[in-house]
């Protein structure tokens, strides 16, 4: 589940983030890691953003709030007070950025979850669907888990600032996650959670995650997925290829990047207010070259895995970016 040629040991394949080809690119900010005219960043040191989607065998999260929760995530990272100016984690943000921008997604459970929230990070939780009705779900702001005697129910996890102490992520989160019901069928889903770390790079992966696995597991949505609300950001998936369920992950988060950096100040301060609000859908067919040849922000593939080179993957629908065209 993953970014990488699982197939190859080199490690992460390089996701083009931008149009290799010499097509018009909506203009993007001046402080975007995505303009242009960085031509050099393949020669940079190469750093990876990870993350890890939790997936229990009685109760993994549905395919669809298992990317939204990533792509929340990914936005959740680029804004923690950590990642910006002499926080702890920003020359590890800066050399990601000056390099190419790769994510890889891993699953863990258990023990493994355990451990992996012993590392530096933020954990991001989305909500368990309904198992009922196509009732539009609520999403949920990123939240930092609390200790077992405050733990909310998993379907319905406190709202919460983007924003999530050091001091609060200092607890093992996956320690004082609440149990699984030992009623819980196979088919039962749990709430979406992934945790994501500062960049490291490409040959230096904490023992905790360079265990875990890419590949194997893949998530789907037992019930019929309602379309997005009104006003909310979507990411719309390309109708026409087949991704694992980390590959997409993946693609939604660089989607939700390209947004982050596109919008301007007002724009990006009222998305991070509203807890990153944001759907993930796969795009109507019919829509699809619409969309792609809008001018919105376009996610391309370099294709090392899964899909064809250049491969048009996401494309990034913020009200605000649209109300530009």
């Amino acid at each position: 589940m993953s970014t990488d040629d699982t197939q190859a040991a080199r490690g992460p394949a390089r996701d083009a983030l931008r149009d290799p080809a010499p097509t018009p690119v909506p203009a993007v900010g001046a402080d975007s890691p995505f303009r242009r005219e960085h031509a050099t960043r393949d020669e940079a040191p190469q750093f990876v953003l990870p993350l890890v989607v939790r997936i229990e065998k009685a109760a993994p999260p549905t395919r669809t709030a298992a990317l939204e929760t990533a792509a929340r995530a990914v936005l959740v990272l680029l804004t923690d007070e950590r990642a910006h100016g002499d926080g702890e984690w920003a020359a590890a943000v800066r050399d990601w950025q000056d390099a190419r921008i790769r994510k890889v997604v891993r699953r863990a459970r258990g023990a493994e979850w355990r451990k992996a929230g012993t590392l530096p990070g933020v954990t991001v939780r989305g909500e368990a669907p309904p198992r009922t009705s196509a009732q539009t779900p609520t999403a949920q702001t990123p939240t930092a888990q609390t200790p077992p005697a405050q733990a909310p129910p998993a379907q319905a996890p406190p709202q919460a600032s983007p924003e999530v102490s050091p001091e609060v992520l200092a607890r093992d989160p996956a320690q004082t996650s609440p149990p699984a019901s030992p009623l819980a069928s196979p088919q039962a889903s749990s709430e979406a959670e992934v945790r994501v770390f500062p960049p490291v790079p490409l040959d230096g992966w904490p023992k905790e995650l360079a265990k875990l696995q890419v590949s194997g597991t893949d998530l789907d949505d037992p019930e019929p997925v309602p379309p997005a609300a009104p006003g909310v950001p979507v990411l719309w998936l390309n109708p026409d290829l087949d991704m694992s369920a980390g590959k997409a992950m993946a693609q939604a988060g660089h989607a939700a990047q390209l947004a982050w950096w596109e919008l301007a100040p007002a724009d990006r301060a009222a998305w991070r207010d509203s807890g990153f609000r944001l759907a993930v859908r796969t795009a109507p067919r019919e829509r699809w070259a619409e969309l792609s040849g809008s001018g919105l922000p376009v996610v391309r593939d370099a294709g090392f895995t899964e899909i064809a080179p250049g491969s048009c993957t996401v494309v990034s629908d913020h009200p605000a970016l649209r109300a530009r065209l």
